[in-house]
C-alpha cells in the first residue's frame, strides 16, 4: 500500500495522460461502464468524473464512501484547483482504505475491471482509484471432494482475500510470508504465494518465485491454466502439483516446509513439492494414535495397489497361471467362464471401460441424479452382462473391488492416475501373464524414481533425490517437519 504524505504530494508529477475521454474510449463497446461528472463540494469550481464498472463496484459503498464525501461542502467546498482536491482526497477526505494514484489509461482500466472506482481529474490528467469491490462469490462452505472426518469443515472459495484470511486465521505467526503476482496478459489474475520463513527451504522459495516471475499465460481462469505452467516439461500421468480444497491441509503443508499457491477465482490451493507419500496422507492422520494412523496409511497403499493391478492380476492368473488357483476356486472360475465367448482380457477391458463411463456420467450429471444413475447403471449393466453371458460374475466382482479400492485414495488426481494404470496393466498381463505385468510394474516404478517435484524426489521418503533408498518412517517423530513422514 502506498503511503501518501505532504512532501510526496508536492513532489508528485502531473504529466499523466488519463482523462475521462481516454477511459471511455478503452471501454467504447462496453455498456457496463458507468460515469458521472460531479462538482466537488457542490460549490467548488473543480469538477471530476467518477467511473466504475456496474457489477464490479458496490453501489451502496460507492454512494456512501465516495460520492457523499466528494460532494460534502465542509470537506471540499473551498478547493480551487485539481491539485488541492487531489491532495485532500489522498489525505483522507474520502472513506477508503486502499487508493491508487494512476497516470496511465491502461492501468486505470485494469483497476476498474478489478472492482475499483476511478475519480478522474482532466485538468491534471490523473485518476485516483478507490477499492470499492462488490461482494461477488459464495460464502465459505464445506469441501465437496475432500471430506473432513475430524478436521475443520470450511473450504476455499473463489475470492482470493477470503482464502488468504482462512490461512491467516490458522497461522498467526509473523513468519508466514505472502507474495502476490499478477498472471495472465488478458485476465491479470492475482496469485498469492505462501511460505513460512525458516520452515520452507530457501532454494525452494527462490525456485517458486522465479517460476512465478517467468509465467506468462494469456489468461488464468482455471486449474488447467496454472498447473501446466508450474510443471512445464513434465511427461507423466502422475500429479506433480497437489491440489486441496481444505485450508487446514494447506496450512499443515506450509508448516511442513512446503510452498503454497492460491489464485483468485479458484476454490483450490496448490502445493509444492508433491510426493507420492504426501498424496496418500490426510490431515486426520495426525488426530489419532500413531499405530492407528500407520495402519490406515498401509491400507491406503494397499488400496492403491489393488486399484491399479487387481484386474491385471486376474487376467494374468486366469490366462497363464491357473495352477496358482486353489482347485475349488478354479472350478468356480471355469464354471463361470464356460459360457462366455470372449477372452478374459477382452471382457476385463470392456468392464473397466464401462465402469469408467458410468463414473464419468455420475460426475457430469446433476448431483441429485448423478449418484443414482451410477449405482443403478452399474447394477443393471452388471446383471445384464451376466445374464447375456457377456461377462462372468467373478470378473464383475474384480472390477468392483478395484473401483472401491480407488475411492480410498485421498487425492483425486492420484486416483485418476490409478484409473488409467488399471487399463494399462491389463495389456501386458494379457500378452505375457505375470511376467509382463512385473515388467510393466518395474517400468512404472523406474518412471516414478526419475520424477522430481520442485527438486524433491517423487518417491521421498522411500528414496531421496540422489536415488538412495531410505527407511520408511511410519511413526511420526514429534516436532519434525519432514515432508515424507506419516
Amino acid at each position: 500500500m502506498r503511503d501518501y504524505d505532504m512532501e510526496n504530494l508536492r513532489a508528485a508529477s502531473y504529466d499523466g495522460s488519463v482523462t475521462a475521454e481516454t477511459v471511455k474510449k478503452l471501454f467504447s463497446d462496453s455498456d457496463d461502464l458507468q460515469t458521472r461528472t460531479i462538482r466537488l463540494g457542490l460549490s467548488s469550481p473543480v469538477q471530476a468524473t467518477v467511473c466504475w464498472i456496474d457489477g464490479s463496484a458496490a453501489n451502496e459503498a460507492l454512494s456512501e464512501d465516495l460520492l457523499r464525501p466528494l460532494s460534502d461542502p465542509k470537506r471540499l467546498g473551498d478547493v480551487t484547483c485539481s491539485r488541492e482536491a487531489e491532495r485532500r482526497i489522498l489525505l483522507g477526505a474520502v472513506y477508503s482504505g486502499n487508493v491508487l494514484r494512476e497516470t496511465e489509461p491502461e492501468k486505470v482500466a485494469a483497476a476498474l475491471s478489478a472492482g475499483f472506482v476511478a475519480v478522474i481529474f482532466d485538468a491534471t490528467r490523473v485518476a485516483l482509484c478507490f477499492e470499492i469491490k462488490a461482494q461477488i462469490g459464495r460464502p465459505v462452505a464445506e469441501a465437496q471432494t475432500e471430506k473432513s472426518v475430524k478436521g475443520a469443515r470450511d473450504a476455499f472459495v473463489e475470492t482470493l482475500r477470503v482464502n488468504t484470511g482462512l490461512i491467516r486465521r490458522r497461522l498467526t505467526t509473523p513468519r508466514l510470508r505472502l507474495r502476490e503476482y499478477s498472471l495472465g496478459t488478458e485476465s491479470e489474475t492475482r496469485v498469492s504465494l505462501f511460505y513460512i520463513e525458516g520452515a520452507a527451504p530457501g532454494e525452494l522459495v527462490d525456485a517458486a518465485m522465479r517460476r512465478m516471475e517467468t509465467l506468462d499465460p494469456k489468461a488464468v481462469l482455471g486449474v488447467g491454466d496454472v498447473e501446466p505452467q508450474l510443471v512445464h516439461g513434465a511427461r507423466t500421468v502422475f500429479p506433480l502439483l497437489e491440489h486441496t480444497e481444505r485450508p487446514d491441509k494447506f496450512s499443515d503443508a506450509l508448516l511442513r516446509g512446503r510452498v503454497g499457491l492460491i489464485a483468485d477465482g479458484m476454490p483450490v490451493g496448490f502445493l509444492l513439492p508433491t510426493t507420492l507419500a504426501g498424496l496418500l496422507r490426510t490431515p486426520e492422520d495426525r488426530s489419532g494414535p500413531a499405530p492407528l494412523s500407520s495402519l490406515l496409511a498401509i491400507l491406503r497403499y494397499g488400496a492403491s495397489f489393488l486399484s491399479a493391478q487387481l484386474p491385471a492380476i486376474y487376467v494374468a492368473v486366469v490366462m497363464y497361471h491357473r495352477e496358482m488357483i486353489p482347485m475349488k476356486l478354479l472350478q468356480s472360475f471355469i464354471h463361470a467362464e464356460a459360457d462366455v465367448p470372449f477372452s478374459p482380457w477382452l471382457v476385463m477391458l470392456g468392464l473397466l471401460i464401462s465402469f469408467e463411463l458410468l463414473q464419468e456420467a455420475g460426475l457430469r450429471l446433476p448431483a441429485a441424479i448423478g449418484q443414482t444413475v451410477s449405482i443403478i447403471g452399474a447394477l443393471l449393466i452388471g446383471e445384464a452382462a451376466v445374464q447375456a453371458k457377456l461377462a462372468s460374475p467373478i470378473a464383475i466382482v474384480i472390477v468392483a473391488v478395484a473401483g472401491i479400492a480407488g475411492y480410498n485414495i485421498p487425492s483425486q488426481e492420484l486416483a485418476n492416475t490409478m484409473r488409467a494404470l488399471r487399463l494399462f496393466f491389463v495389456i501386458p498381463a494379457a500378452l505375457a501373464g505375470l511376467l509382463g505385468l512385473s515388467a510393466a510394474s518395474a517400468g512404472v516404478i523406474w518412471h516414478l524414481a526419475t520424477l522430481e517435484s520442485a527438486g524433491v524426489s517423487y518417491l521421498y521418503p522411500f528414496a531421496d533425490s540422489d536415488g538412495g533408498f531410505r527407511r520408511t518412517m511410519w511413526f511420526r517423530r514429534r516436532g519434525t517437519g519432514k515432508e515424507g513422514e506419516a
